[in-house]
């Protein structure tokens, strides 16, 4: 892939920091919400029923709850600090997918055939790890930066 002109990296970065006031927004106000569950979600999933139930039982819920709000939450600070970016991108990728097949009544979603918004910000945060979007007007490269990540490539590569 080629170099990003000065114009891609702003906008990528303004795309970056706007998913992640979404994903931010919608995590925290699940965690100030001391009301808030997924269970009716996960109790509606038109496909793997069964799995997204089990996701509702009371033993596992409180997990998946947990794991939703602070997930959601983590990722837009994430995004918006340009932090990580690559790691939570790719566990965020995840997520969406998590989240899309309870509304996927194959081959239908709530507003077409497959492809919904789920998939569309999947693929956002793909993109993002992929060119290692926290490298633009973000704190990744310099964390990169920092000596125990410049002794660490792997480390080093997530952070970007």
């Amino acid at each position: 892939m080629g170099m990003l002109e000065q114009s891609d990296k702003r906008l990528l970065a303004l795309l970056r920091v706007a998913l992640g006031w979404l994903f931010f927004y919608a995590g925290f106000t699940k965690v100030i919400n001391p009301a808030w569950s997924a269970k009716g979600y996960l109790l509606g999933a038109k496909s793997f029923s069964g799995f997204y139930a089990w996701l509702a039982s009371d033993g596992v819920l409180p997990i998946v709850d947990f794991m939703n709000q602070w997930g959601l939450t983590l990722l837009g600070i994430s995004l918006i600090l340009g932090i990580a970016v690559r790691l939570s991108s790719v566990l965020g990728a995840f997520m969406m997918l998590m989240y899309w097949f309870p509304v996927l009544d194959f081959p239908r979603v709530d507003h077409g055939y497959l492809v919904d918004d789920h998939i569309v910000y999947a693929l956002v945060l793909l993109y993002f790890a992929a060119v290692g979007a926290g490298r633009h007007y973000g704190l990744g490269e310099r964390c990169a930066r920092l000596p125990f990540c410049m002794r660490s490539p792997k480390l080093r590569a997530w952070l970007n």
